[in-house]
């Protein structure tokens, strides 16, 4: 057995813990945990010290819904690597943990995609934490960019596939008309997170889906029943619903700021909204084009899209929606980065271990400068 690492210390920056800003201390990392945080004036003697020069560090970003990035997509590349490629992509923006995330496709693939992903947790490749599965079980309604002709009923089968993963973590969009509330329940005492979107559902499916665990909406606003004075659909159910958490894509093109700040307005608790950024390949990657479903997409003026116009996920990333958030949708600094961290944790059920800097919590960090770009970051104490 190796020998254990010593302790060693983060000192020189300010410190967001998730719940308040702290000057002139000192994070204590313990392996890949921290050990402690305390004034740095009161670091034991003998433990080695680093001084960042300044700037802010802050639990690194969760990102629960990430398709591709540096150029590769998920969906097309259903291995170890393709997952730790995509989390390697989103890693210099913040990134210390994901969801590579594996849209509407055959089942086939879809086996490959989460055995790709049980392979990479297995062998702890950085920053990947389990699997997003958003379809195939959605709205041909409310499709967006997933392929109508793979879009399906949930049989028994695909019940349990779901629930025979070998993941700890597990995300499912459905389409709350379309999946039997049973299956929810069946989903969400299993262990799987699942979540409403892609769906044309009323207010009360979806309350009843939440009645049998379902605890989230997929990109709130895209790809769902709107808000109307008489039919408030999925919309009106996850900002009055306090049980449901909503991802939101805080990019300016796929919802305009101003719903967005009256979505954070009208939010009831206890659950939140949390930033998403529903990346594809261009993200961090000079490409301008891929292929999704046989058809191109293009990237242009900050939106990807098919031929037709329709949004084909996100030109975005953790950082981008970070700033997005504090200069366009007002937030404070301090929640903007519990939207990019303590939430989506919390609504993963990783609270306990991720989103904060506290003793006993990974050391998934973030150092940013005062214009929130990403200086560093650490996985599991490592950079």
């Amino acid at each position: 057995m190796p020998p254990h690492a010593p302790l060693r210390a983060l000192t020189g920056a300010r410190i967001f813990t998730g719940d308040r800003f702290l000057d002139d201390y000192a994070v204590l990392l313990d392996g890949g945990r921290i050990a402690d945080v305390l004034p740095a004036a009161a670091l034991p003697p003998g433990v080695g010290s680093e001084d960042l020069g300044g700037g802010l560090l802050a639990p690194g970003f969760l990102d629960a819904q990430v398709n591709g990035g540096g150029g590769v997509l998920f969906n097309d590349a259903p291995t170890a690597d393709g997952a730790a490629g995509v989390a390697a992509a989103h890693r210099p923006t913040g990134t210390t943990g994901c969801l590579p995330t594996f849209i509407t496709g055959r089942p086939d693939r879809q086996a490959l995609a989460v055995a790709a992903v049980r392979e990479a947790v297995a062998a702890r490749r950085p920053g990947v934490l389990g699997i997003h599965l958003e379809g195939p079980h959605l709205s041909v309604a409310r499709k967006g960019a997933h392929d109508p002709a793979l879009i399906r009923p949930m049989s028994d089968a695909d019940l349990d596939a779901l629930l025979s993963t070998g993941l700890d973590t597990v995300l499912v969009t459905v389409a709350a008309e379309t999946v039997s509330p049973a299956q929810v329940r069946r989903l969400a005492d299993g262990g799987v997170v699942v979540s409403v979107g892609h769906s044309d559902a009323t207010t009360d499916q979806v309350r009843t889906a939440a009645d049998a665990g379902a605890r989230c909406v997929t990109h709130l606003f895209n790809a769902m029943s709107p808000l109307a004075h008489r039919a408030p659909g999925v919309v009106g159910a996850a900002l009055d619903d306090g049980r449901l958490w909503g991802g939101i894509i805080a990019d300016g093109v796929h919802v305009d700021a101003v719903a967005l700040r009256a979505a954070l307005r009208a939010k009831r608790g206890p659950a939140r909204l949390f930033l998403v950024s529903d990346a594809m390949p261009p993200a961090g990657s000079p490409g301008d084009t891929f292929t999704l479903s046989g058809r191109t997409v293009t990237r242009h003026g900050g939106a990807l899209s098919f031929d037709d116009g329709t949004l084909a996920g996100a030109d975005l990333t953790m950082d981008a929606a970070l700033r997005f958030a504090v200069r366009e949708l007002e937030q404070p600094l301090g929640e903007a980065l519990r939207m990019a961290s303590l939430y989506p944790a919390e609504m993963l059920g990783q609270g306990g271990v991720r989103g904060r800097i506290a003793a006993g919590y990974a050391a998934d960090l973030v150092l940013l400068t005062e214009a929130l770009d990403v200086r560093r970051t650490w996985i599991e104490g490592s950079t």
